[in-house]
């Protein structure tokens, strides 16, 4: 894969869509909900701070995140996958 985020930016993976409800009702494609979370596969160097220093992300590749429901509005097609990036602080948790 041949993307690089710049500055806070991360690419993130999102998890597959669920098909069946809690009650095991099968969902239409139009009905079924993004899932919130998903694999970080690729992060920028850091956030550059306003006396010029850059702080490194508290993320890395691989991390599971959550992330909010509207996060990451912009949608990127990489290799026939569609990929989400975003900046870190649309990232609320590391699943470990």
């Amino acid at each position: 894969m041949k993307i690089r985020p710049l500055y806070d930016r991360v690419v993130v993976r999102r998890n597959e869509e669920e098909e069946t409800s809690a009650g095991g009702i099968v969902l239409p494609g139009s009905a079924q909900e993004k899932p919130n979370q998903g694999e970080i596969i690729a992060v920028g160097d850091g956030k550059v701070l306003d006396n010029g220093e850059q702080r490194a992300l508290a993320v890395k590749v691989g991390d599971k995140v959550v992330f909010g429901q509207y996060a990451g509005n912009n949608t990127i097609e990489v290799d026939g996958e569609e990929l989400i990036l975003m900046s870190e602080s649309e990232i609320y948790a590391v699943v470990e």
